[in-house]
Order: structure tokens, then sequence, then C-alpha cells
């Protein structure tokens, strides 16, 4: 049986209802951020999205420790709107590699000590180079990661409108406020993965896997508004 870390024990038995006969697969808890600060663990995802319970054993350690830094950033730093305006494709040379060094100092606030821009760029099939980088505030629009292990990465307010992920393993990783979209995300797995205050208008959702998945409520709630996702993945999410 799965573990499970709740920022405020107040709203630990908020937990998401078990309405079908099949229970979901994805975590879910409803948790107030009010409640989390009062406690010291965290509060709730950008725009009231809640907090979360851990998934498998084996990261729930990982899970109760990342998502409370990553909830309290999330209240006052909301996802990178499509409209805003972003600054001009870099000129550094072989500035795709990048991102198979990440952000040494990233963080839940998309603090960074070099600015990743991926934009246009090709991973396509890439299983190594990416895996358990942090990619904080990378700027990731129209790229392709077709195929690619991203495992245990950390993105933390990255921008990917637009931007290709057919087939990523996104297994074990943070993905916190990143804005998806328009983007392709079908049949991407999203095993045991935080998915915090993130968004997925008009993305395409076919055959993602939700195993596990660990999302607040509220995330979920707009998560499920998204008419791509198949009646599979619907019922790991829980959705209605």
């Amino acid at each position: 049986m799965a573990s499970s870390c709740v920022a405020s024990t107040a709203s630990a038995a908020a937990a998401a209802p078990r309405v079908r006969a099949r229970p979901p697969r994805a975590r879910v808890v409803a948790s107030s951020a009010g409640g989390a600060r009062g406690n010291g663990s965290g509060g709730g995802g950008g725009g009231g999205s809640g907090l979360f319970a851990a998934g498998p054993k084996s990261v729930g350690g990982f899970a109760c420790g990342v998502l409370a830094a990553w909830a309290v950033a999330s209240a006052s730093s909301p996802v990178i709107a499509a409209s805003q305006r972003l600054p001009p494709l870099s000129t550094e040379p072989n500035r795709c590699e990048r991102a198979f060094v990440g952000n040494t100092i990233g963080q839940a606030n998309g603090v960074y000590d070099k600015p990743i821009d991926l934009r246009f760029c090709d991973y396509t099939n890439e299983k190594t180079n990416l895996k358990g980088k942090s990619l904080a505030a990378a700027l990731m629009s129209d790229a392709k990661f077709d195929g690619a292990d991203m495992s245990e990465v950390v993105m933390s307010k990255a921008y990917a409108v637009g931007a290709s992920f057919k087939g990523t393993d996104f297994t074990n990783a943070v993905i916190d406020r990143v804005n998806f979209e328009k983007a392709d995300l079908q049949g991407a797995i999203f095993k045991n993965t935080v998915l915090s205050g993130s968004t997925f208008n008009e993305a395409k959702m076919q055959d993602v896997v939700f195993e596990d998945t660990i999302i607040g409520y509220i995330d979920l709630q707009k998560l499920c508004t998204n008419t791509t996702i198949n009646a599979d993945s619907r019922l790991e999410l829980g959705c209605r």
C-alpha cells in the first residue's frame, strides 16, 4: 500500500473521493495553503491547487520533502502565460546542449544560474543525457522530446507551449508550474510524477499514462477538462 504525506493534518481527511468500482491510480489530497504554512510543511499549489499524497514507498520520502517547498512557492508564482513576451532566441553556440547540464541551482521558484533556451531543439529518443536534470524556467516551446527519457527531471516554471513530448518518460519527475499549452503529450508517461500547478490547455493527451501520479485536487479538476484524455487515463486519474 502506498504511503502518504499531507501538508496539513486538518486537511488530511479530505482525500480525493473514491467513486468508481476501479480505484484511481493517481494519488490526490486536498490541502489548504494556510493550514500547511501553519505547521511549517508547505502550502497549496498555484491558484490554490492543494497538496498531495505520496506514491509508492520507494519515492515517498522524496515526494514529501520536495512538495512542501514547491507548494509554498507556487502560491505566489503562477505558470508562465502563453501570451507573455519571451526573450529573443539565444545565440549561444550549442545552446541545445545546455539541457544536458541543466541548472545547477534550479529551485521551485524558477531561480537559475544560467538561462536555458531549448526552443526548437530536437531531443528525439534521447535516452541518457536528460535524465535527472534540473530545468528551472527553461524555454522549451516548439522543441521535440519525443521518446526521450526525462525520468527524475525537475521542471519548474518551464515554458513548453507547442513542444512535442510524444512517448516521453517523466517517471519520478517533478513537473511544477509548466505551461504545456498546445503541446503534444500523446503516450507520455507520468508514472509516480508530481504534477503541480501545470497547465495543459489544448494539449494532445491521448494514451497518457498517469499511474501513481501525484497531483493536487484542483489541478486534477483542471486536467480532467482536457477532452483528449482517453477513458483508461481518466480512470487512472479519477476524473468524474
